[in-house]
């Protein structure tokens, strides 16, 4: 594919398909409905929950004082109002009548399976209630969960929400210090662990992993540790309980409380490759109101569908379509623990269709991957025509790979939803509604109903249509992170100092991503406003570089990142992915790059590797690229290099000495 043509297909706008616009949950008159009267929008949304206690005030904010650091910013959204999560996302659908419905089909990485119904999946939630209430878990009390995907994870967050308890799911490829930190960090009370995982093909033992973490914590006072491959594992007497023990012996009905709309429901960590982890807090009325309607409204959410969302459970996306968007909307959904080539790479198809999922909601890593896989076609032999939604989730997508995607798992004609959003914002922001917007290639487009983004300059003045600026939200949103745990000066400083009393709001909140806005008003994410390159004063996009070479045949995936230079202050340096057997010049991507941006953005160098590193959120650590080259610089200088940021985040820690490999042989 020419640069030529790449620009062509870029520029390609898809409207909503007829039937699905002409039953769409949402139509376009939602977004002047959210702009006018955004408070009167949100109460709407909240009112699709069940509440045991109407609230009094839909929001109460203070904002960030230019003047004083010492005032945070503080949200309170639907103050007076009591409800329980759990009750909303399980009891209130057995209540209806819908026990029967699968609530969760799981699919295990050796090819085990489980069928949960709503009916089901109550009763599991009980035993786990009165078991964690009969270990002196109550309200507030944190419990730290290093599980893999499995029904058990599911089961145990909804447990914690049915009793107030506060739950912080921990990705089950974490190193002992990045669990033992989260630990400490919560303080939690209860770790929820398993024997083993099952990876790649083989079954893991984790438990010595939750030990050593766990080692003379003084707030931590039991384990629970779930049966899954069979393992010996070491045991702590009068510490250590089996789940399908002291969960059997529970009765199987739980008298749920409510809680505070403000009550914490979980905290997440953010993941990355310098600083120390923020504990994000989300509460139960705001983040429940705000997960469940825009789960409902973007993926166009009906309740016949069989809702996929890929990622593990311990990431943030999870939590909002995973977890308590799909089940406070009584959907089904399929979880699956493995990867998705184990044991063939056709594994998602034959779920898609095992399962006859209808909503596909992945992230760009894994359809860059398959797009290497795969080629211009998917392998012959799926049935995926109960497909009639798409998504991605992670990072901005490339148009190339938004293309394939729509034109392969879509078949040229299915809505592909994009969104942009965090762990901070706990649900979508900007994405489209699939029954009103009209599709752009790599761009999420518009922000959602309710929500107020923009494009701003340093002055806070918002960018003209084709500018670049930094992406920022000018208003309180009811899912938004309240604090971060233990830390709320942090809480300030991180994401709200930069705007102090900016807009009606008095102040902008600061996602650090860098975005421009094209003449129909769609938003591109450029990518973070750390891994944005200055050479010769001219800011470049990673994303732009990355998306230059993806739309090549022979490059699966581009990391780009900025090094030092003397003379220009950075350049430009890409490790790319070859597509399957490929063999790509380096001056040939160089030159592509300049093609398509200009030759200021012509990289350095382009190294091929075997893989990018990443986060669980399938994010490129590019700043731990630009340390990988400068350690090799070291080495060759003979200097000793110093030491990596934090790589406990990583997916795919093997990728980094894969990487100094190839510095060191290019």
């Amino acid at each position: 594919m020419t640069p030529a043509q790449t620009l062509d297909r870029s520029s390609l706008r898809f409207a909503p398909p007829a039937e699905l616009a002409a039953r769409a949950n949402v139509t376009a008159e939602a977004y002047e409905r959210g702009a006018v009267d955004p408070l009167g929008f949100w109460d709407e949304a909240a009112r699709r929950l069940h509440w045991t206690t109407p609230w009094q005030r839909t929001l109460e904010w203070t904002p960030p004082d230019p003047d004083d650091p010492a005032v945070i910013p503080a949200a309170r959204w639907f103050g007076g109002g009591r409800l329980n999560v759990a009750v909303n996302c399980v009891d209130r659908h057995v209540a209806a009548g819908r026990g029967d419905t699968v609530a969760l089909y799981f699919e295990g990485e050796p090819g085990d399976r489980r069928r949960v119904t709503y009916a089901d999946l109550q009763r599991d939630v009980a035993r786990a209630a009165h078991a964690l209430s009969a270990l002196g878990v109550g309200p507030g009390d944190r419990v730290v969960v290093y599980l893999p995907v499995l029904v058990e994870t599911v089961v145990v967050a909804l447990a914690c929400a049915r009793i107030g308890a506060v739950h912080s799911l921990v990705f089950g490829g974490f190193s002992a210090e990045a669990l033992r930190f989260r630990l400490e960090d919560t303080g939690a009370k209860v770790l929820v662990t398993s024997d083993g995982q099952f990876r790649r093909g083989a079954a893991i033992e984790v438990k010595s992993t939750a030990d050593a973490a766990a080692a003379g914590l003084a707030d931590l006072e039991h384990v629970l540790v779930v049966r899954r491959t069979g393992h010996e594992v070491p045991w702590t007497a009068g510490r250590d309980l089996w789940w399908h023990e002291i969960t059997a012996a529970q009765p199987d009905v739980h008298e749920a409380s409510d809680v505070d709309a403000e009550h914490p429901l979980f905290i997440i960590y953010t993941s990355g490759t310098t600083g120390r982890p923020k504990g994000l807090v989300h509460t139960s009325g705001g983040y429940l109101t705000q997960a469940s309607w825009a789960h409902w409204a973007h993926f166009d959410a009906k309740p016949e569908d069989v809702h996929w969302c890929t990622a593990d459970l311990a990431w943030v996306t999870a939590h909002t379509y995973e977890l308590y968007g799909p089940l406070s909307n009584g959907l089904t959904q399929v979880i699956y623990e493995g990867t998705p080539d184990t044991p063939d790479r056709t594994r998602h198809l034959e779920i898609i269709e095992r399962y006859g999922v209808t909503v596909y909601y992945t992230a760009p890593t894994l359809i860059r991957t398959s797009m290497a896989w795969f080629g211009e076609a998917l392998p012959e032999g799926f049935d995926l025509s109960s497909l009639r939604l798409l998504g991605t989730v992670g990072e901005a997508i490339n148009p190339a790979a938004w293309l394939w995607f729509r034109d392969t798992f879509g078949r040229g004609e299915l809505p592909v939803v994009d969104t942009w959003w965090q762990s901070e914002t706990g649900a979508a922001m900007v994405a489209p509604l699939p029954g009103a917007t009209t599709l752009a290639p790599g761009s999420p487009t518009r922000p959602l109903p309710g929500i107020d983004v923009a494009v701003v300059d340093d002055d806070g003045a918002e960018i003209p249509a084709g500018g670049t600026g930094t992406l920022v939200v000018r208003r309180p949103w009811p899912g938004m992170a309240r604090t971060v745990w233990g830390d709320p000066a942090r809480y300030r400083s991180a994401y709200w100092s930069s705007f102090a009393g900016h807009g009606e709001w008095g102040g902008y909140y600061v996602a650090g991503d860098g975005a421009t806005r094209d003449e129909d008003g769609n938003i591109r994410i450029l990518g973070r406003l750390d891994d944005v390159v200055n050479v010769s004063g001219h800011r470049l996009s990673t994303i732009e570089i990355e998306s230059a070479l993806v739309a090549r045949a022979d490059i699966a995936e581009a990391g780009a990142t900025g090094v030092a230079d003397p003379v220009t202050g950075q350049r430009v340096v890409v490790f790319a992915v070859a597509a399957g057997d490929a063999r790509a010049d380096e001056q040939d991507l160089r030159d592509e790059v300049a093609r398509a941006i200009g030759p200021v953005a012509r990289p350095h160098r382009v190294v091929c590797v075997p893989e990018l590193p990443k986060t669980r959120s399938g994010k490129i650590l590019r700043r731990l690229l630009a340390e990988l080259w400068e350690a090799d610089l070291d080495r060759r200088a003979g200097r000793v290099p110093a030491p990596l940021g934090d790589t406990t985040s990583l997916q795919n820690p093997d990728a980094v000495a894969a990487i100094a490999q190839a510095l060191a042989a290019h």
